[in-house]
Protein backbone atom coordinates (compact mmCIF):
# COMPACT_ATOMS: atom_id res chain seq x y z
CA UNK A 1 0.00 0.00 0.00
CA UNK A 2 1.59 3.18 -0.50
CA UNK A 3 -0.30 6.21 1.08
CA UNK A 4 1.34 10.11 1.06
CA UNK A 5 -0.47 13.06 -0.17
CA UNK A 6 -0.54 13.29 -3.89
CA UNK A 7 1.41 9.89 -6.03
CA UNK A 8 2.80 10.66 -9.35
CA UNK A 9 2.45 8.00 -11.61
CA UNK A 10 4.03 7.87 -15.28
CA UNK A 11 2.19 5.12 -17.19
CA UNK A 12 3.20 3.60 -20.45
CA UNK A 13 2.46 0.68 -22.42
CA UNK A 14 3.01 -1.52 -25.92
CA UNK A 15 6.84 -0.36 -26.03
CA UNK A 16 7.13 -3.14 -28.51
CA UNK A 17 11.09 -3.33 -27.96
CA UNK A 18 13.26 -5.33 -27.96
CA UNK A 19 16.46 -3.23 -26.25
CA UNK A 20 17.30 -0.06 -25.17
CA UNK A 21 15.84 2.77 -26.99
CA UNK A 22 17.52 6.12 -26.98
CA UNK A 23 14.10 7.54 -27.83
CA UNK A 24 12.47 5.60 -25.61
CA UNK A 25 14.52 6.96 -22.91
CA UNK A 26 14.40 10.80 -23.64
CA UNK A 27 10.94 10.21 -23.52
CA UNK A 28 10.90 8.66 -19.89
CA UNK A 29 13.58 11.55 -18.51
CA UNK A 30 11.33 14.77 -20.08
CA UNK A 31 7.94 13.25 -18.88
CA UNK A 32 8.45 10.81 -16.01
CA UNK A 33 11.75 12.63 -14.03
CA UNK A 34 8.98 13.75 -11.39
CA UNK A 35 7.06 10.99 -11.30
CA UNK A 36 6.84 8.89 -7.71
CA UNK A 37 6.00 5.74 -9.37
CA UNK A 38 6.08 4.38 -12.92
CA UNK A 39 3.53 1.70 -14.22
CA UNK A 40 4.37 -0.51 -17.73
CA UNK A 41 0.87 -2.09 -19.11
CA UNK A 42 2.22 -5.10 -21.20
CA UNK A 43 3.68 -5.72 -24.18
CA UNK A 44 7.50 -4.58 -23.53
CA UNK A 45 8.31 -7.44 -25.24
CA UNK A 46 11.69 -7.80 -23.55
CA UNK A 47 13.05 -7.25 -19.84
CA UNK A 48 15.56 -4.79 -20.79
CA UNK A 49 12.76 -1.94 -21.59
CA UNK A 50 12.68 -1.83 -17.32
CA UNK A 51 16.43 -0.72 -17.10
CA UNK A 52 15.24 2.14 -19.45
CA UNK A 53 13.30 3.53 -15.89
CA UNK A 54 16.79 3.63 -13.93
CA UNK A 55 15.88 3.85 -9.98
CA UNK A 56 12.51 4.59 -10.42
CA UNK A 57 9.71 1.66 -8.57
CA UNK A 58 8.00 0.46 -11.48
CA UNK A 59 5.27 -1.92 -11.76
CA UNK A 60 4.12 -3.25 -14.99
CA UNK A 61 2.39 -6.77 -16.31
CA UNK A 62 2.86 -9.06 -19.19
CA UNK A 63 0.96 -8.96 -22.50
CA UNK A 64 0.07 -11.07 -25.28
CA UNK A 65 3.14 -9.66 -27.07
CA UNK A 66 5.48 -10.76 -24.42
CA UNK A 67 8.56 -13.47 -24.64
CA UNK A 68 8.71 -16.50 -22.92
CA UNK A 69 11.04 -14.49 -19.92
CA UNK A 70 9.06 -11.60 -19.66
CA UNK A 71 5.97 -14.01 -19.41
CA UNK A 72 7.83 -15.53 -16.38
CA UNK A 73 9.07 -12.65 -14.74
CA UNK A 74 6.06 -10.66 -14.89
CA UNK A 75 2.39 -11.17 -13.73
CA UNK A 76 -0.55 -10.95 -15.85
CA UNK A 77 -2.35 -8.80 -13.58
CA UNK A 78 -1.43 -6.35 -10.58
CA UNK A 79 -3.63 -5.24 -8.23
CA UNK A 80 -2.95 -2.18 -5.77
CA UNK A 81 -3.94 -0.13 -3.24
CA UNK A 82 -3.00 3.37 -3.35
CA UNK A 83 -4.08 6.18 -1.27
CA UNK A 84 -7.50 4.25 -0.48
CA UNK A 85 -8.13 3.84 -4.17
CA UNK A 86 -7.83 0.23 -5.57
CA UNK A 87 -6.18 0.20 -8.59
CA UNK A 88 -5.73 -2.76 -10.98
CA UNK A 89 -3.13 -2.78 -13.50
CA UNK A 90 -3.48 -5.33 -16.91
CA UNK A 91 -2.73 -5.29 -20.29
CA UNK A 92 -5.89 -6.92 -22.27
CA UNK A 93 -6.69 -9.04 -24.51
CA UNK A 94 -8.86 -9.36 -27.68
CA UNK A 95 -11.14 -6.57 -30.14
CA UNK A 96 -10.68 -3.01 -28.68
CA UNK A 97 -14.28 -3.31 -28.84
CA UNK A 98 -15.63 -4.13 -25.49
CA UNK A 99 -12.40 -4.13 -23.61
CA UNK A 100 -13.54 -2.47 -20.88
CA UNK A 101 -16.16 -5.25 -19.96
CA UNK A 102 -13.80 -7.36 -20.67
CA UNK A 103 -10.95 -5.71 -17.63
CA UNK A 104 -14.40 -5.02 -15.50
CA UNK A 105 -15.69 -8.72 -15.70
CA UNK A 106 -12.03 -10.02 -15.26
CA UNK A 107 -10.74 -7.61 -12.26
CA UNK A 108 -13.84 -6.97 -10.32
CA UNK A 109 -15.33 -3.40 -9.80
CA UNK A 110 -11.81 -1.25 -8.64
CA UNK A 111 -11.69 2.37 -8.73
CA UNK A 112 -9.35 2.41 -11.45
CA UNK A 113 -8.40 -0.23 -14.49
CA UNK A 114 -4.89 1.21 -15.92
CA UNK A 115 -4.39 -1.28 -18.89
CA UNK A 116 -3.30 -1.04 -22.85
CA UNK A 117 -3.26 -3.39 -25.38
CA UNK A 118 -5.48 -1.27 -27.98
CA UNK A 119 -2.33 1.36 -28.47
CA UNK A 120 -5.49 3.81 -28.34
CA UNK A 121 -5.31 6.32 -25.59
CA UNK A 122 -8.41 6.30 -23.19
CA UNK A 123 -8.76 8.49 -19.46
CA UNK A 124 -12.81 8.26 -18.95
CA UNK A 125 -14.99 6.88 -16.09
CA UNK A 126 -17.40 4.31 -17.36
CA UNK A 127 -19.97 2.90 -14.33
CA UNK A 128 -17.92 4.37 -12.15
CA UNK A 129 -14.64 2.71 -12.92
CA UNK A 130 -11.84 4.74 -14.09
CA UNK A 131 -10.48 3.45 -17.62
CA UNK A 132 -6.82 4.80 -18.02
CA UNK A 133 -4.86 3.54 -21.00
CA UNK A 134 -1.92 5.25 -21.98
CA UNK A 135 -1.59 4.46 -25.32
CA UNK A 136 1.57 3.52 -27.11
CA UNK A 137 5.34 5.65 -26.27
CA UNK A 138 6.44 3.95 -29.40
CA UNK A 139 4.31 2.32 -31.85
CA UNK A 140 1.01 4.15 -33.65
CA UNK A 141 -0.56 1.69 -35.85
CA UNK A 142 -4.01 2.09 -34.40
CA UNK A 143 -3.88 5.65 -33.32
CA UNK A 144 -3.31 9.38 -34.51
CA UNK A 145 -0.02 9.82 -32.31
CA UNK A 146 2.11 8.38 -29.74
CA UNK A 147 1.24 8.96 -25.83
CA UNK A 148 1.77 8.13 -22.56
CA UNK A 149 0.16 9.06 -19.48
CA UNK A 150 0.77 10.91 -16.47
CA UNK A 151 -2.15 9.22 -12.84
CA UNK A 152 -2.00 11.52 -10.05
CA UNK A 153 -3.79 10.02 -6.34
CA UNK A 154 -4.39 12.11 -4.08
CA UNK A 155 -7.96 12.77 -2.53
CA UNK A 156 -9.35 12.00 -5.86
CA UNK A 157 -7.83 9.99 -9.30
CA UNK A 158 -6.74 12.52 -12.02
CA UNK A 159 -4.98 11.26 -15.27
CA UNK A 160 -3.86 13.03 -18.34
CA UNK A 161 -2.40 11.60 -21.81
CA UNK A 162 0.58 13.40 -23.13
CA UNK A 163 1.08 12.92 -27.14
CA UNK A 164 4.82 12.42 -28.18
CA UNK A 165 5.69 14.54 -31.04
Amino acid sequence: MINKNKVKIGVLSDTHISGYDENLKKIIEEHFSDVDLIFHAGDLVDLSVLTLFGDKEVRAVCGNMDNHRVREELPQQLLMDINGFKIGLIHGWGEPSGIERRLLDKLGKLDCIVFGHTHYPENRIIDGVYFFNPGSAVDKRFAKSRSIGILEVGPDLKGRIITIK
